[in-house]
């Protein structure tokens, strides 16, 4: 399953970029980055057997391991690509959000926009370890 980052606004160089270039660096899922202007431009087009996933702040909160599961079940069930979307400073409109699959959330607080980037790409190496059996996600050891 391809797991593919479509995020508003460019990331450019910094420590941002780097953290999402290095994790993203460590997944061994297909992936794939697709920047957008902050406004206009064109989507990537969906495939047939998509998911999309919107990130923004009244999103469902979800545990790691939860997140795993759902992109697990979702490859084992046949899901070609998994579409996360990062919007710009103003969110996603209500059409927007009305057509995803699901809406989540990295916590209440509002995070600056390359620092979710950032977090995204670990939690998209975090999930597809915890898939893997590898022993990077340490919840619920003593």
């Amino acid at each position: 399953m391809l797991l593919h980052i479509i995020a508003r606004g460019r990331i450019g160089r910094g420590p941002e970029a780097e953290l999402v270039e290095r994790y993203m660096k460590r997944l061994t899922w297909q992936h794939r980055i697709s920047e957008l202007p902050d406004t206009g431009g064109r989507m990537p087009a969906v495939a047939a057997g998509s998911r999309t996933v919107l990130l923004d702040e009244g999103g469902e909160q979800m545990a790691s391991l939860e997140f795993a599961r759902l992109l697990e079940t979702w490859r084992d069930g046949g899901v070609r690509e998994a579409r996360f979307c990062l919007g710009a400073a103003d969110g996603f409109t209500p059409a927007e959000r009305q057509g995803a699959d699901r809406v989540i959330a990295f916590g209440r607080a509002t995070w600056p926009h390359l620092m979710a980037r950032a977090m995204l790409a670990e939690q998209l190496w975090r999930a597809t370890s915890i898939v893997a059996g590898h022993p990077y996600h340490r919840e619920g050891r003593q």
